[in-house]
């Protein structure tokens, strides 16, 4: 450039494009994250409360994880049956399912102490106090181990005690469930059967059909919400409430553990935080809901009866020969009976003592005053 085209113009443009320039070699290569994709199936027909839940778990860890990572929810037997959500995780035919450990049950039977049972007078949120800090996570995870399972799991949300079935008359004495055709999972298979009915254990979304053709005369599944969605009251309309065969059961999530073991320690950290959260808000969502469908229920014409407390005993009885003999012939079975025992021991006196009989109050401001029976 000679001096005469050096103009005050052309300094300004020689001096932007090497600013341009420069920038352009110092400016980093940015990595655009890409998104892992999980595929999970839960053990719930769509319709369901249950695979609902779902969703919303998946929701949480999809919020928080930004791009990062999504977890897409089918719902039962969109890849497998529901009761082979286990197996199917573990070999990586789906990254991971919802479901609950009681349908594992046949694998080994101490999966179904995990919901089954009264859980020696343990709620439901007080099994998962005890799994997370009394020792039963560990023990899970042996089990799973011992069946070459490759899988995490995950434990949360404390359902509310499950009624003790549907019955196409009420059940008012133990006498009345000997030769009934009744569906049921898990340990409590064998409470029912000892009580003398004849067990089928079928998946959620083949019980409607199967009362409404007279294969079975009576079941149970959870609750208000899940039996009102699945139709129950379309087929039977008497329900005994208050049972002990599922008195404490919580949901499971399970996730492939190759998959599982990828992601980096971040993402861990909000699928563990988003299991803490899906908990209590299951917990809440729950009480709105079930409260809800329980009134629709009774708009719809079912009966409710409390199970008699002969009932309630004779469950204990059975379960005391259930878990004898099963204690007998498998260690595992013993093994995580008695930790719940000791847990339940110290917990459940701490909690019996120190909580106060919320029915009472109840009572005082919605039934004893208006004359009701208390």
């Amino acid at each position: 450039m000679t001096q005469q085209q050096a103009t005050p113009t052309n300094r300004r443009r020689l001096l932007k494009g090497a600013v341009v320039a420069a920038g352009a070699m110092a400016a980093p290569m940015v990595a655009v994250a890409q998104t892992t994709t999980l595929r999970f199936q839960s053990t719930w027909p769509s319709k369901d409360i249950f695979h609902e839940y779902a969703n919303d778990f998946a929701k949480k860890v999809n919020d928080m994880a930004g791009n990062r990572l999504k977890i897409e929810v089918l719902p039962a037997g969109s890849v497998v049956p529901a009761f082979q959500l286990l197996e199917a995780v573990s070999k990586g035919t789906l990254d991971g399912g919802h479901g609950v450990v009681a349908y594992h049950y046949g694998k080994n039977s101490a999966l179904a102490l995990w919901g089954s049972g009264p859980a020696f007078g343990m709620d439901p949120n007080l099994v998962l106090a005890w799994h997370y800090y009394g020792g039963g996570k560990a023990l899970l995870e042996e089990i799973y181990k011992s069946l070459n399972m490759e899988v995490v799991s995950f434990l949360y949300g404390p359902m509310p005690t499950q009624p003790f079935g549907w019955f196409k008359k009420p059940i008012a004495k133990v006498d009345d469930l000997k030769g009934t055709k009744f569906r049921t999972v898990g340990l409590a298979v064998d409470i029912y059967t000892e009580m003398g009915a004849a067990v089928n254990p079928l998946p959620g979304g083949e019980i409607v059909p199967a009362l409404d053709r007279g294969l079975i005369d009576g079941a149970e599944f959870n609750n208000a919400s899940s039996d009102r969605l699945l139709g129950f009251p379309d087929v039977v309309k008497h329900c005994m409430l208050q049972s002990f065969h599922q008195s404490g059961e919580q949901f499971e999530i399970l996730f492939n553990k190759g998959k599982y073991d990828a992601l980096p320690a971040e993402l861990k950290s909000i699928i563990d935080y988003a299991v803490q959260a899906a908990s209590a808000d299951f917990s809440w969502k729950a009480a709105h809901r079930n409260s809800q469908d329980y009134i629709e229920l009774k708009k719809a014409g079912v009966k409710f009866y409390k199970t008699p407390d002969a009932i309630l005993r004779a469950q204990l009885a059975a379960w005391d020969k259930v878990i004898a003999k099963k204690s007998a012939e498998n260690p595992m079975f013993k093994k995580v009976l008695d930790s719940q025992r000791a847990f339940a021991e110290r917990a459940g006196g701490w909690w019996n003592d120190y909580t106060v009989d919320f029915k009472m109050a109840w009572n005082h401001y919605f039934r004893a005053r208006a004359g009701g029976k208390a």
